[in-house]
């Protein structure tokens, strides 16, 4: 949380279109914003969301899926590989200070789970620190968003310098 996720996503889109390379940019966050009944699993919709998604973009051709989320473990990384439709993956961690993260937190998150959201933010770094799924980092801060997003991809192989 904080990291730039969602921003970064738009930024690499942005550069993929003007490339004319064609892609999907999916926020997994989004796909699972609801308050379901007590009986249905947030994640659980929130991953068939995802599957009807890519299915779509598929079935029009779309073969490179740029998808942001906060991993948290070995299961939803391969449950996101099974679903994600590409022949080759990579994981990027965006990386910033926690006191960066915690203070785009709370300008982003003005609402009644503020302080709940700026808490996670340590919480959840120590959980990806500690899970290491990324194939590799880019740091997040003190840098144009634009060269992020181009570090990202290069990294991911989808672009050259």
């Amino acid at each position: 949380m904080g990291a730039g996720k969602t921003a970064v996503l738009g930024e690499a889109s942005d550069i993929l279109a003007q490339r004319q390379i064609v892609h999907a940019a999916i926020d997994l966050d989004v796909l699972g914003l609801a308050h379901l009944p007590s009986a249905a699993s947030s994640d659980g919709v929130m991953y068939e969301n995802l599957r009807s998604v890519c299915r779509n973009y598929a079935v029009i051709g779309v073969q490179r899926f740029l998808v942001a989320r906060a991993i948290e473990d070995r299961a939803q990384l391969e449950l996101c590989r099974e679903i994600i439709p590409a022949a080759n993956t990579a994981v990027c961690r965006l990386t910033a200070s926690i006191e960066t993260m915690k203070r785009r937190v709370q300008m982003r998150d003005l609402g009644i789970s503020q302080r709940e959201y700026v808490t996670r933010v340590e919480r959840l770094n120590v959980i990806l620190d500690r899970t290491q799924l990324e194939d590799f980092a880019v740091t997040n801060e003190n840098r144009s968003l634009t060269d992020v997003a181009l570090e990202m991809l290069i990294n991911a192989g989808w672009i050259s310098n």
